[in-house]
């Protein structure tokens, strides 16, 4: 089973993108080959061999990611798992891409296997990246609707099948759309931990446009996928949340713009997904009102 890693950088951490590298140079099993994708930003030195494309502009998370799975042919066609790593991660076991080749291999219906991130000084995983809504034990393993977009391994099978990432989005809940996609479609999603990426502990919030785009792309995941019934109460039920969350002035401002421009702007094609798949996730724990 071969396996290939995608990481995109805007430059700004040439010691970091260096050290993921050497981790994932010493994996055990098969070399994993490795695109590199400088999202609008020149690329720094890196080893020979590499996968690597400049792109003039920030095309955002999935787009930049995008670019990195054409890198590995059309749908990312010359492997059979993509991982996909933040640039300032670092994965400190030697034998996680074996565990995700004996994944993958032992059930042909796995699409994605998310990750645990953990903080490299304290071990300590941060609730938000468990990706279900029992999280207080991160050590435990499950079957999910989600997944955290720099730490995972999908399937190119399910690229090719179902698309890629949603380039629109640009930061911001493109993962749980590419994630019901693949369900809707019959894949499996697990997250593992005993899969381990390090990255220091951050808050999303320390980018700029996060609240805005946060809610935008709510917005738009709900028009795109969910059936119409369903649309208003999802976004109803986080309309309150973030209300009760009680956010600044200034972030709550942000939300409610993102959340007008959401409703406002094109969201790319909507494919539904089954009421079958509903009744899948809702059973995973996960309905898709919350």
């Amino acid at each position: 089973m071969k396996v290939g890693a995608v990481i995109i950088t805007m430059g700004n951490r040439p010691a970091e993108l260096r050290d993921l590298l050497d981790s994932v140079a010493k994996q055990q099993g098969p070399a994993i080959e490795v695109a590199v994708v400088g999202n609008g930003s020149p690329l720094p030195p890196l080893p020979d061999g590499l996968r690597t494309a400049e792109v003039p502009e920030n095309l955002g998370i999935p787009g930049g990611r995008n670019v990195g799975i054409e890198l590995f042919g059309p749908g990312g066609r010359d492997v059979d798992v993509l991982l996909f790593l933040d640039d300032d991660g670092l994965l400190p076991s030697d034998d996680t891409g074996e565990l995700v080749r004996q994944a993958f291999a032992a059930d042909p219906k796995l699409g994605i296997v998310s990750f645990r991130i953990a903080d490299p000084e304290t071990g300590v995983t941060q609730r938000r990246h468990v990706p279900r809504l029992r999280a207080a034990d991160p050590m435990r393993d499950s079957r999910v609707t989600t997944f955290l977009g720099g730490a995972c391994a999908v399937r190119t099978r399910v690229i090719q099948q179902v698309g890629a990432l949603p380039a629109e989005f640009f930061y911001a809940h493109e993962e749980t759309d590419l994630a019901w996609r693949a369900l809707d479609a019959g894949w499996l999603i697990d997250y593992r931990s005993d899969l381990v990426l390090h990255h220091p502990a951050t808050s999303p919030a320390r980018h700029a446009v996060y609240h805005r785009l946060v809610a935008r792309n709510r917005v738009w995941l709900a028009r795109r996928n969910l059936p119409w019934p369903l649309v208003p109460v999802y976004l109803g039920v986080w309309f309150a949340l973030t209300l009760v969350r009680r956010p600044s002035r200034p972030a709550l401002r942000a939300w409610l713009g993102g959340f007008r421009e959401g409703w406002a702007s094109p969201c790319g094609e909507r494919r539904p997904m089954r009421w079958r798949t509903v009744w899948r996730l809702t059973r995973l724990g996960r309905p898709p009102i919350i």
